[in-house]
């Protein structure tokens, strides 16, 4: 392997653990980011004629750290700082150094826009550009909102490392949402699934790290769910499939096999959480053999146990479309009517309304229901659905 191929593929494989080892050590996640930039560039200028190390995330972090030495000299304060940090050098980079920066970037300190962003860029590696295309923001603005983040990061004191055992109950479930949200942001944008992928490697990874909480692997689980049916998400015309009229045959039986099993393990732990039930519906689904075939009244107990963990009238409104196939669609449009209130200004709960109410026969009211979510949708696919959905009807 040439020199630039092995420095690609270090820091593809051990980015993470590498910054996460030295942040630790330097108190400080900038220095550290700096320092190792500066060692990956002495790597390109001496591996091509030194060759490569036997291990180049070892090598990286020790040239690293020597260099965040030499810069903490330089300041005013430094040689007492130096004395202190010489004394005990970084050891090579372990899962747990992953863990603690993922826990870094996450900290409730930061608001969760900064949160997405600094995930993305020093725990998946993505650079600057990358992030900001993903998020259609100016490289200039997502460069100041990384320098932001790490500098609320050092003001606030936030230290990398893992919490204490006491800590990490209420400290995880910001890491999960996270990593959901960064998956999110990917899943509905066709051809572009580089931000889908970035949050199945970090929900697998957070399993891989933590296999004692069972809401990290529910985590992985539902990602991997979403994930399988990537492939019939959309048509070869690049339009929204609805999951009720997906190619079942073009979803990926290894992955669903996959996440059904780590469902089981984590289920064998006996703390349910809202990750592992969202990622039990999901198994309803990924397992029917279709969409009427669903057990309906599985996927509506699910949802009343999610409910009872997590109150939300978004839940409700999941629960509605189960009571459709249950009990049938007046009975679905009662409640999610219930939830006009504090649903109004929801595209998903007009939606909802609106094919319930064509199946009750009423075209001219789901149509208008169909308006109104268009009004309030803003992803390109969803709003060219909803349009095919209103032309269908023979309105606009």
């Amino acid at each position: 392997m040439d020199a630039r191929a092995a420095v690609d593929e270090t820091w593809r494989t051990d980015a993470a653990g590498m910054l996460g080892v030295l942040a630790r050590r330097l108190g400080d996640l900038d220095r550290a980011e700096e320092a190792l930039q500066e060692a990956l560039a002495e790597a390109l200028r001496r591996w091509p004629s030194d060759g490569v190390p036997g291990s180049p995330a070892g090598w990286l972090v020790t040239t690293a750290w020597r260099k965040a030495l030499d810069a903490i000299k330089r300041e005013a304060t430094g040689r007492e700082k130096v004395a202190v940090l010489a004394r005990t050098p970084p050891d090579a980079p372990t899962g747990d150094d992953r863990l603690a920066l993922i826990f870094a970037c996450c900290h409730p300190a930061l608001p969760e826009a900064a949160r997405m962003a600094l995930t993305l860029n020093a725990v998946a590696g993505l650079p600057t550009e990358a992030v900001a295309a993903a998020f259609l923001t100016p490289r200039a603005t997502m460069a100041q909102r990384l320098v932001r983040a790490k500098k609320n990061l050092r003001a606030s004191g936030v230290r990398v490392e893992v919490p204490p055992e006491d800590e990490l109950g209420t400290r995880l479930p910001a890491v999960l949402t996270v990593v959901y949200l960064i998956y999110n942001e990917g899943y509905l944008v066709h051809n572009e699934g580089h931000l889908a992928r970035e949050g199945l490697d970090l929900a697998r990874q957070l399993a891989h790290l933590m296999p004692r909480e069972p809401e990290a692997a529910g985590l992985a689980a539902l990602v991997e769910l979403h994930e399988a049916r990537a492939a019939a998400r959309f048509d070869d015309q690049g339009r929204l499939v609805l999951l009720e009229e997906q190619d079942r045959s073009r979803w990926d039986g290894a992955m669903i096999r996959l996440a059904v099993g780590r469902l089981a393990r984590a289920a064998a732990l006996d703390r349910p959480g809202p990750y592992q039930l969202q990622a039990a519906i999901a198994a309803q689904h990924a397992l029917a053999p279709s969409w009427p075939a669903t057990n309906w009244a599985a996927v509506r107990a699910l949802y009343d146990r999610l409910q009872l963990l997590t109150p939300s009238p978004v839940v409700s409104l999941s629960r509605a479309v189960a009571t459709g196939f249950v009990a049938g669609p007046a009975a679905a449009l009662d409640e999610v009517d219930a939830l006009a209130e504090r649903l109004s200004g929801y595209r998903l709960w007009h939606a909802t309304r609106a094919d319930l109410l064509l199946r009750l026969g009423r075209r001219d009211e789901a149509a208008e229901a169909w308006r109104r979510a268009l009004a309030l949708a803003t992803n390109p696919a969803e709003r060219e659905l909803l349009t095919r959905r209103l032309a269908a009807l023979g309105t606009e």
